[in-house]
C-alpha cells in the first residue's frame, strides 16, 4: 500500500539519525507516513559531503523508485538540510514529488566555524564543504518547492553554532527561535506546530522587492569568500563609508587581520556582518572602492 507521503528526515554533522528519526516518527508523521532517516554515519560526518549526498541521493532515487506516486516531504538538520539542497539540484527528476522542504538551522551561505578552521578551502575534513556559499542552489530549489526555513538564536546573532544570517535566502518563510540552540533544534518540540502549520498550506513564496540596504547586503554576499558571521564585534567597527540615507558600512580587523566588514542603519543598529579570509582580502578592498567612487559620481 503507498503511503500518504514520504518523509525524508536528514540528520547533520557529527551525528546519527536516531534522534532526527524518532522525532519525524513520533512528532510529525502520520500512521500511514513512510518515514526515511538515512544514517550517515558519525565518523563519516566530519570526512567530506560528496559520499554523504550520493548515499542520500541513492536512498531516495530508489524510495522514489517504489513509491512512483507518494508526495515526498523533507526535513534537514544543519549539514542534513545541505546535503539536500545538493540532491535536489543535482537530481532535479525528483523535484516534481516533492511537496516541501524544511531546512532546520542549516548553514546555507557557509558556516563561518567551518571558514575559520579551513581558511583557505584546502579540504581540512567536512571544514570546506560546511564553508560554501549554497545561496544559488538554495534560490534555484525555493523558486519550485515551498521552502520553510527555522533559525534558533540563544546570543543575538546564532544558535550557538550557526549564525542566524547564514540560514536567511529568498524566496522563503523564514521562522527564527529565540533561545533555542543549535543541537535541540533537530528535535525540539517548538518546531511540530511551525512545521505542520507550513505542511498545511505550502506555497512557494514571492520574495519582497530588495531596499537600498538589502541589495547592499546581496552585493556583499556575492563577493567570492564573504561567508555571514556572528554581529558580535560590530561595536568594534569604524565606519567605512556613509550613504545619503544613514546606512553605512563598516569595518573592523581582528588579531588574526580578517577583514570583518558590518552594514548598519542610520540608528546604528547592525543589519549584516560578514568577513572574508585572506585570499579575499584585496577583492573585498577592491568592491569597498568601487562603491565609494559611485556614492561620489
Amino acid at each position: 500500500m503507498s503511503p500518504d507521503y514520504i518523509l525524508f528526515a536528514q540528520h547533520g554533522w557529527a551525528d546519527t539519525n536516531r534522534a532526527i528519526a524518532q522525532f519525524a516518527k513520533k512528532a510529525l508523521a502520520t500512521p500511514k507516513t513512510l518515514v526515511i532517516a538515512p544514517n550517515l554515519g558519525y565518523l563519516k560526518t566530519w570526512l567530506w559531503i560528496e559520499p554523504l549526498i550520493e548515499y542520500v541521493a541513492r536512498v531516495a532515487i530508489e524510495t522514489v523508485a517504489s513509491y512512483p506516486d507518494a508526495a515526498i516531504r523533507i526535513v534537514g538538520h544543519s549539514m542534513g538540510g545541505l546535503i539536500w539542497l545538493e540532491v535536489l539540484d543535482r537530481y532535479p527528476q525528483l523535484r516534481s514529488q516533492v511537496e516541501s522542504l524544511v531546512l532546520v538551522a542549516s548553514p546555507v551561505g557557509g558556516a563561518d566555524i567551518a571558514r575559520a578552521i579551513d581558511p583557505l578551502g584546502i579540504g581540512i575534513g567536512i571544514a570546506r564543504d560546511l564553508g560554501i556559499n549554497r545561496r544559488a542552489i538554495a534560490q534555484r530549489i525555493a523558486a519550485k518547492i515551498p521552502t520553510l526555513v527555522i533559525a534558533g538564536d540563544i546570543d543575538n546573532g546564532s544558535d550557538g553554532t550557526i549564525a542566524v544570517e547564514t540560514t536567511k535566502f529568498d524566496p522563503v518563510k523564514f521562522v527564527c527561535l529565540k533561545g533555542i540552540s543549535h543541537a535541540a533544534l533537530k528535535n525540539h518540540p517548538d518546531l511540530v506546530d511551525i512545521i505542520h502549520d507550513f505542511w498545511a498550506n505550502p506555497l512557494v513564496t514571492v520574495a519582497p522587492k530588495p531596499d537600498f540596504s538589502k541589495h547592499l547586503i546581496q552585493r556583499l554576499q556575492s563577493l567570492p569568500g564573504m561567508t555571514d558571521t556572528h554581529p558580535r564585534d560590530f561595536w568594534r567597527s569604524k565606519i567605512h563609508i556613509t550613504f545619503n540615507n544613514g546606512i553605512t558600512i563598516r569595518t573592523w580587523n581582528n588579531p588574526l587581520q580578517i577583514q570583518h566588514i558590518f552594514v548598519a542603519d542610520r540608528e546604528e543598529n547592525c543589519l549584516y556582518s560578514g568577513f572574508v579570509g585572506w585570499l579575499h582580502d584585496e577583492a573585498l578592498r577592491m568592491m569597498l572602492a568601487e562603491i565609494q567612487k559611485e556614492i561620489h559620481q
